[in-house]
C-alpha cells in the first residue's frame, strides 16, 4: 500500500499547492478582486471533475495494460508542459470578460498537469482495489485529503514567505517531476501484475451488489455541491472585508478538506445527533453576524464564519459518507462528488452574479444545508435519537423565543409609528414599562414552556421521533428563510440601483428626499462608501466623505506647488468626488477597473459632468494601465482603490510604487488613502517611503471633531502624503494637520509582490 499512498499523497500535495501559488501570481493582473480566486476555484473543480471522469471511464472500459499506457502518456505530456509560470502576454488589456481570460490563462499554464494530478486519487484507489481485494480503498481518500491539507497550511505559513513566486513555481515543477516518477512506477507495476479475478469490475455477480438508487445518486451530487457553495461563499465574505490573500483562501479550503479527512477516515467521527444539534445554532449565528457585520470585530467574524463552514461541511460530508456505495461503484461515487463540487463552484462563480444583485450565496447555502439535512433525516427512518431530540428541541425553543421576541419588537415598533392613525397608544403604567424592558425573557419562557409541554406529552411515543425531528428541521428552515427574506428586504430599502458583477456589489442609495437641502445620494461598494453627493445644484459640487478640503487629499490638491494647469491622477473613480477640485485648464485622469462604477458615476452622479477640467477615465487595472502608459507627469496622484474593507495589496508593494513614481513630477505628491476598520496600513506606507527616500506626512480627520469644526458629510479619514518636495510639506496648513506615525512602524518588512503580510497590521 505504501507506493499507492505515497503517490496519492504527493499528487494531492501538488494539486493543492499550485492553487494558491497560481492564484497569487495572477491576482494583480485582475485588480485583486475576490472573484479571481472564485474563478480559479471553478477552474480547479472543473478539471478535478475531468480527472475523475477520466479515471472512471478508463478503469471501467480499458484493460489494465491500456490504462497504464494511457496514463504514462499523460504523465509524459504533463512533464513536457513544465514550467507552469504564466506568460506576461496573458495580462489583460482591458477589463472586459475577465472570467473568460482567467479560465483561458489557467488552461494554458497548468491545465494539463492539473488534469493529470486530479485523476491520481480515484485512479490509484481503483488500482489498489483491484490488486488488494478485501482491503478498503477509502483510507487512500483520507491520505489524499491529508496531503491537500498539508499543502494548504504550508503555503501561507512557509512557502509564501520563504520563496519568490518564480522560485515557488520552479519548486513545484521539480515536485511534479518526482510525482511523475512515483506515478509511473505504480502504472508499470499495475501493468505487470495481473489483478486477481475477484477484483475485476465485472467479477461480482449482478445480484450480489445492488446498484445505488437514483435518489441516493442525487444526494451524492447535492451534498458536495452545497458544501462547495458554502466554501466559496465563505471565502468571498472573508476576502471582501479584509484582503484577497492566500491565507484567507486556504483557511476555508483547509477546513473544507479537514471535514473530508475526518468523515472519510472513519464513521465514528461524524455523529448526526451532535452535528445536527450544532447546525441550527450555527446557521442562526451566521445570520446574526451577517445582519450586524459592522458591529462584530474582525476576529469574531473569522471565527464565526469558519465554525459555521466547518459544521455545515461536516454535515454534508458526513451524510455523504453514510451514503457511500459498494467499492464496485467507487469511481462513479467520486465522479458524482466532483460533479457536485463543480456545480457548486459554477453556481458561485457564474450563476450567482447573474441571479443575485447582492452576495446572497452564503445565507442561502446555509439554508440549503439545513434543507438537505432535513431530506436525509426524512429518508432515514431513524431520525434523531430521543436524547438528541431533547437537546435539539431546547435549541429550537431558544430560536423560537428569539423569533417571537423579534416579531414582538417589530410589531410594537409598527404600532408606535402608526398609533395616531390607529387612535391607540401604549399604556403609561409602570407595569408596561417592565414588559418593554424584559420582553425577551417573556418570549423565551413562553417558547420553553410550549416545548416542555410537547416533550412531556410525547415522551412515551418513540415512534414519532422521526416525524418530530423532521418537523423541527422544517420549522428551523422556515425561520432561517424568513430571516433571510427580511435581511434582503432591508438591503433594498432606499436603493435606487443594485448591481453585481465580477468586481463586486454596487448600490446607489437615496436619503433625505423630503428635505431638498439635505437630499443626497450615496454609492456603496460592499460596506464601504465610495462617494456622497447632494442633489441640490448649489451643493452638488461640494467635496464630501473622505475627500473634504481638510482631508489629506484635499490639502494636497489645494496646496500643491502648481495650482494652474494641473495634472491629477486618481486610482479609483467612485462617484468622481475628486473632480470637485478640478479647475479650467486642469487634466484629471481616473483609473477604474469596474465598468459598472463608471456607468453609475456618469448616470447617477454629476461630479464628472460638472467638472470644468478635462476628465479622462481609463478602464482597467490601474497598475497595469500605468505600467503600459508613458509618464503622465502628475502633480498629484491619489491612490484610493478600496472595495468593501478589502486591501488592494498589489497596489501597495515596492514594484507598484516604482510605477507610480515614474508618473509623478519630481515635486509631485503621492496621496495614499489608508482608512481601514481592521488594519493599520500606516507602517506599510512608511516602510515604502523609507525605501524610496520620500518625505512623509500622515493626515487624519477624526470623528471626534465638533459640528463647528466639521460637517456631517465629511468622514473620518487617514491619508499619507509622499513626496520629495520638502517645501510642500513645510507649508503651515500641512504642518498643522500632519500627525506622527505609530511606534510600530519600524518593525514592518517592506511589502513586495512576493511578500505582503497583514498579520502585523491587525488592530
Amino acid at each position: 500500500m505504501l507506493k499507492f499512498a505515497s503517490t496519492v499523497f504527493a499528487g494531492a500535495f501538488l494539486l493543492f499547492a499550485v492553487q494558491p501559488l497560481i492564484g497569487k501570481y495572477i491576482l494583480p493582473w485582475f485588480g485583486g478582486t475576490p472573484a479571481v480566486w472564485t474563478i480559479c476555484m471553478l477552474f480547479f473543480q472543473v478539471l478535478l471533475l475531468g480527472g475523475y471522469a477520466y479515471a472512471h471511464v478508463s478503469t471501467s472500459r480499458l484493460s489494465p495494460r491500456r490504462q497504464a499506457v494511457l496514463h504514462l502518456a499523460l504523465l509524459a505530456g504533463a512533464v513536457a508542459l513544465l514550467p507552469i509560470t504564466p506568460s506576461d502576454a496573458w495580462k489583460p488589456q482591458d477589463s472586459s470578460h475577465p472570467a473568460l481570460r482567467i479560465l483561458a490563462l489557467l488552461a494554458a499554464s497548468i491545465g494539463w498537469p492539473y488534469f493529470v494530478l486530479s485523476a491520481t486519487g480515484p485512479l490509484m484507489q481503483e488500482w489498489f482495489r483491484r490488486t488488494h481485494p478485501g482491503r478498503s480503498p477509502f483510507r487512500l481518500y483520507a491520505v489524499s485529503n491529508l496531503g491537500s491539507l498539508l499543502a494548504l497550511v504550508s503555503y501561507p505559513f512557509w512557502f509564501e514567505h520563504q520563496f519568490s513566486r518564480k522560485t515557488q513555481a520552479a519548486c513545484w515543477s521539480w515536485g511534479m517531476l518526482a510525482f511523475v516518477l512515483l506515478c509511473g512506477f505504480c502504472a508499470v507495476w499495475f501493468w505487470r501484475r495481473n489483478p486477481v479475478a475477484s477484483a475485476g469490475p465485472d467479477s461480482a455477480p449482478a445480484e450480489a451488489v445492488i446498484r445505488p438508487a437514483i435518489g441516493r445518486r442525487l444526494l451524492w451530487l447535492a451534498l458536495p455541491a452545497c458544501a462547495s457553495v458554502l466554501l466559496l461563499a465563505t471565502t468571498n465574505k472573508l476576502c471582501q472585508d479584509v484582503a484577497v490573500i492566500p491565507f484567507l483562501w486556504v483557511l476555508p479550503l483547509g477546513l473544507y478538506l479537514l471535514t473530508f479527512i475526518v468523515c472519510f477516515d472513519s464513521p465514528r467521527w461524524y455523529s448526526r445527533v451532535a452535528f445536527g444539534v450544532l447546525l441550527v445554532p450555527a446557521v442562526a449565528a451566521s445570520c446574526w453576524t451577517l445582519a450586524r457585520t459592522d458591529d462584530v470585530p474582525l476576529v469574531n467574524q473569522v471565527v464565526i464564519y469558519s465554525a459555521v463552514l466547518f459544521v455545515g461541511c461536516m454535515v454534508c460530508h458526513g451524510e455523504l459518507y453514510r451514503l457511500k456505495p459498494h467499492p464496485r461503484f467507487l469511481t462513479s461515487f467520486y465522479l458524482m462528488i466532483a460533479v457536485g463540487g463543480a456545480l457548486g463552484g459554477g453556481f458561485v462563480a457564474v450563476m450567482a452574479p447573474l441571479i443575485f444583485d447582492t452576495y446572497a450565496e452564503l445565507p442561502w447555502s446555509l439554508g440549503a444545508c439545513l434543507l438537505l439535512f432535513l431530506i436525509v433525516c426524512a429518508l432515514d427512518k431513524g431520525g434523531l435519537a430521543p436524547s438528541g431530540w431533547r437537546v435539539f428541541g431546547l435549541l429550537c425553543s431558544l430560536l423560537a423565543g428569539v423569533a417571537l421576541d423579534r416579531t414582538w419588537v417589530w410589531f410594537t415598533g409598527w404600532l408606535k409609528a402608526h398609533q395616531e392613525r390607529l387612535h391607540w397608544s401604549f399604556p403609561a403604567n409602570p407595569s408596561w414599562r417592565y414588559v418593554e424592558q424584559l420582553h425577551w425573557v417573556i418570549w423565551l419562557g413562553v417558547a420553553g414552556l410550549v416545548v416542555r409541554a410537547f416533550l412531556k406529552r410525547h415522551s412515551a411515543r418513540p415512534r414519532r421521533w422521526h416525524l418530530i425531528t423532521c418537523a423541527l428541521l422544517g420549522a428551523a428552515l422556515w425561520w432561517i428563510g424568513a430571516t433571510l427574506w427580511t435581511q434582503s428586504w432591508r438591503a433594498r430599502q432606499g436603493a435606487l440601483s443594485l448591481a453585481r458583477n465580477f468586481y463586486g456589489v454596487l448600490s446607489v442609495r437615496e436619503y433625505e428626499r423630503a428635505d431638498p437641502d439635505k437630499h443626497y445620494l450615496v454609492l456603496q461598494h460592499g460596506r464601504i462608501t465610495h462617494g456622497l453627493q447632494f442633489v441640490e445644484p448649489a451643493s452638488a459640487r461640494w467635496p464630501t466623505t473622505y475627500y473634504g478640503e481638510n482631508s489629506g487629499i484635499g490639502l494636497a490638491l489645494r496646496h500643491a506647488s502648481r495650482q494652474q494647469d494641473r495634472v491629477i491622477g486618481v486610482v479609483g473613480l467612485g462617484t468622481g468626488t475628486l473632480a470637485a477640485y478640478g479647475k479650467k485648464g486642469d487634466r484629471l485622469r481616473f483609473y477604474e477597473i469596474n465598468p459598472e462604477v463608471q456607468r453609475l458615476a456618469q448616470e447617477r452622479f454629476t461630479y464628472l459632468k460638472q467638472c470644468p477640467a478635462r476628465v479622462e477615465v481609463v478602464l482597467g487595472d490601474a497598475r497595469l494601465s500605468l505600467e503600459r502608459e508613458p509618464p503622465q507627469q502628475f502633480d498629484v496622484l491619489a491612490l484610493d482603490a478600496f472595495s468593501s474593507d478589502a486591501i488592494p495589496v498589489h497596489l501597495l508593494t515596492r514594484e507598484a510604487v516604482e510605477i507610480y513614481l515614474r508618473h509623478l513630477k519630481p515635486d509631485g505628491v503621492l496621496a495614499v488613502h489608508i482608512s481601514n476598520q481592521y488594519l493599520n496600513l500606516a507602517p506599510v506606507v512608511d516602510r515604502l517611503a523609507s525605501h524610496f527616500q520620500l518625505q512623509l506626512a500622515s493626515i487624519s480627520e477624526s470623528d471626534d471633531l465638533s459640528e463647528e469644526e466639521t460637517e456631517w458629510w465629511h468622514y473620518a479619514s487617514t491619508w499619507v502624503l509622499l513626496t520629495r518636495n520638502e517645501e510642500f510639506l513645510r507649508q503651515p496648513a500641512l504642518r498643522e494637520a500632519r500627525s506622527e506615525p505609530g511606534a510600530k512602524t519600524k518593525t514592518i518588512p517592506l511589502w513586495t509582490d512576493d511578500y505582503a503580510s497583514l498579520f502585523p497590521l491587525l488592530q
